[in-house]
């Protein structure tokens, strides 16, 4: 009896552990109320933020392994480029150094370590003013928006048109436009 109660509360604290970690970008956050440079460029990330967990949510073996093309770059690949995107963008805008490439993460540790690389970038960028402040010896901070930032975008759609093919689309309601899910 004991040891049934035991595993009955084991099991119930797991569950509640896992029900309280949820991931950043289930519903983009509620806009500023000043624009800033900052802010805007804080939004832009929001946006990817969304668009990449609702790309990702619910993927399966089958959707990660597709490849539209023998040349092209299965999902699970263009998962692990979205990582290192993120990577990328947050270590040139803080002073901490983001590495995952001489770990093997899940599927699941990936899609979270992204989603919050991108909260963390997006926080960064909204307490700050002066985005010339992320400019270095190498590139301006324009670049990180031409570069990164879009192409973490181009490939979120990607994601979407791979999973669409392999047969478990899109959540229908989702809004970009809004950032909400549809009633």
């Amino acid at each position: 009896m004991k040891k049934l109660i035991l595993v009955s509360a084991l099991t119930l604290s797991m569950i509640v552990m896992a029900q309280e970690e949820k991931l950043p970008y289930y519903e983009i956050p509620d806009y500023p109320e000043t624009y800033t440079a900052g802010t805007v460029a804080a939004r832009m990330v929001d946006g990817l933020g969304f668009r990449y967990y609702w790309a990702t949510e619910g993927l399966r073996p089958e959707d990660l392994n597709y490849k539209a093309s023998e040349s092209g770059r299965t999902s699970a690949e263009t998962i692990d480029h979205l990582l290192g995107l993120t990577n990328f963008i947050l270590t040139n805008i803080s002073n901490e150094k983001q590495s995952n490439e001489d770990v093997e993460l899940t599927f699941e540790a990936k899609r979270k370590q992204t989603l919050l690389n991108i909260k963390q970038t997006s926080d960064i960028l909204r307490a700050t003013d002066n985005i010339s402040q992320f400019d270095n010896d190498r590139f301006p901070f324009w670049n990180l928006i031409n570069g990164p930032i879009a192409d973490a975008l181009w490939h979120c759609g990607q994601v979407v048109m791979s999973r669409r093919a392999s047969g478990n689309p899109f959540n229908s309601k989702v809004s970009v436009f809004s950032g909400r899910l549809r009633e």
